[in-house]
């Protein structure tokens, strides 16, 4: 086998190569068009057109973070289904009425709130559904058929392509709204949902391969094992429910999934807990104005990019030490980001003369090194353990930062809140987020840690079905597919 490949069962090689890790990178790009117009462009028309509590938009904001939980059971879904590509078309349709339904449900709050308002929660756990579904199936897709050697910049791809599906979005749909109306609030979102459904349906289009589809079809006869083992056999329904259960149990039984969410969870919560704080901290404590402290937090986004892009390049280029490598950028990036805010925290105490946007500059590329390093890091490891269960792995990962990223905003922004009222300081309570924050990360580096240990134990035993991830060895002969994660 070539050593830019994916081996599988019979010793063939799959890898999509870089146009098709280009073309599922459209997908991230295409549910981050209709996420940014439900979460950023529906936000200010509810709070400032509208003139709704902001509570309204950061709870239906929250509940498309919290329905993400059943994101194990979509990747459940997808192993049993043999195939991947329905689950992203469905799950890229479910997204789009989700966003539709939440602009109808919008202009519908102008005369009729409460019915708005149950039209609104029921769109945006469509929205969740749909980022669920066809996220978690979309990232299995490419752990599945990208090389060992492209996982890192596969991973950045992914990223960077949902930062352009924001941009792009944000700029043409920001110039399509004037002049505003409710109208053409719900016919501009309308055409982005569709334009990124067709989008899709183009990326994916026989994107899997035929070894791909044939080793699923042999997980499928493995699910189909299972749920009967498990005693499932009252019905259809009953069978699969009972399947699911069991191959999750499976699944956090298997110590290095189990860890993995513990680490996936911590440090993304400590990563998305700044979004809300970093501004306000800005201009409360430095003086900044609104267009002054927009700008900084544009800076710590162009870091994250650039420790993306390093990390790809290094992590691409170095062959021989990929592995260890992407394990070293992990737990690197997250003492990095602690030490970072710890030194955010130091620079409220000094005041306006501290460099504060060198300081944020500097975080972004500790927070954009970690996350694309633990991202490929998951890429090697979803086909690590149990065979058929790398969609449920996906999803038991994808779930726990679906919870963080919920959790982070509202955590930070009531800490910062509460240690306002206990200390009357706002330096302090700024800091005490801070700290917290960078505390979390070092237990995230506790979790990297154990897991490197874990994965180097492996690469010394050997390989075998449940020996290491598959960016370990050359090849992984075990009856079944050798999957990948972002």
């Amino acid at each position: 086998m070539g050593k830019s490949g994916v081996a599988t069962s019979g010793g063939e090689t799959r890898d999509i190569g870089w146009l098709g890790i280009f073309r599922l990178g459209l997908v991230q790009a295409a549910i981050g068009a209709i996420v940014v117009i439900t979460t950023s462009t529906l936000n200010r028309v509810l709070v400032v057109e509208l003139a709704l509590p902001a509570l309204v938009p950061g709870v239906l904001v929250a509940l498309h973070y919290f329905v993400q939980v059943l994101r194990p059971r979509f990747g459940y879904g997808s192993d049993v289904g043999g195939r991947r590509t329905p689950w992203i078309i469905g799950g890229m349709a479910v997204l789009g009425l989700g966003a539709v339904g939440a602009s109808i449900s919008t202009a519908l709050m102008v005369t009729q709130l409460p019915l708005g308002l149950m039209l609104a929660t029921l769109s945006f756990l469509l929205v969740g559904l749909g980022v669920g579904a066809c996220g978690t199936a979309m990232l299995v897709l490419m752990s599945t058929n990208v090389a060992k050697s492209r996982l890192a910049a596969a991973a950045t791809v992914t990223w960077v392509m949902m930062i352009v599906g924001f941009i792009v979005t944000s700029v043409l749909a920001g110039k399509m709204l004037e002049p505003f109306s409710m109208l053409r609030l719900v016919e501009v979102t309308a055409v982005v949902a569709a334009t990124a459904f067709l989008v899709t349906c183009v990326a994916v289009w026989r994107i899997e391969t035929r070894s791909k589809i044939a080793a699923s079809a042999s997980s499928t006869a493995a699910s189909n094992v299972d749920a009967a083992v498990g005693g499932a056999s009252a019905s259809t329904d009953d069978a699969s429910t009972q399947g699911f259960v069991s191959a999750l149990r499976e699944v956090w039984n298997e110590p290095h999934s189990r860890r993995l969410a513990g680490f996936v969870f911590v440090s993304m919560l400590a990563y998305s807990a700044q979004d809300l704080v970093l501004e306000p901290f800005a201009g409360a404590v430095f003086g900044l104005t609104p267009g002054e402290s927009t700008r900084l937090s544009g800076m710590m986004s162009s870091g994250t990019l650039i420790g993306m892009l390093i990390v790809a390049v290094i992590c691409t280029a170095g062959a021989n030490t990929r592995a260890g490598a992407l394990r070293a950028w992990t737990i690197g990036g997250c003492v990095a980001s602690a030490l970072m805010l710890l030194t955010l925290a130091v620079a409220g105490l000094v005041g306006p003369s501290w460099p504060l946007r060198p300081t944020v500059f500097a975080l972004g590329l500790a927070n954009g090194a970690f996350a694309v390093a633990a991202i490929g890091s998951m890429m090697g490891l979803v086909g690590r353990g149990r065979q058929s269960r790398e969609g449920t792995r996906m999803g038991l990962w994808g779930a726990a930062q679906a919870m963080a990223f919920g959790l982070g905003g509202i955590a930070a922004t009531a800490t910062v809140d509460l240690m306002r009222w206990l200390t009357g300081s706002v330096t302090l309570a700024y800091g005490v987020v801070f700290v917290l924050e960078a505390v979390l990360f070092v237990v995230a580096t506790l979790f990297a840690v154990r897991l490197s240990r874990e994965d180097t134990t492996a690469q010394v035993d050997g390989g075998g079905s449940t020996a290491g991830p598959a960016y370990l060895a050359e090849a992984r002969v075990s009856g079944g597919s050798a999957a990948r994660l972002t």
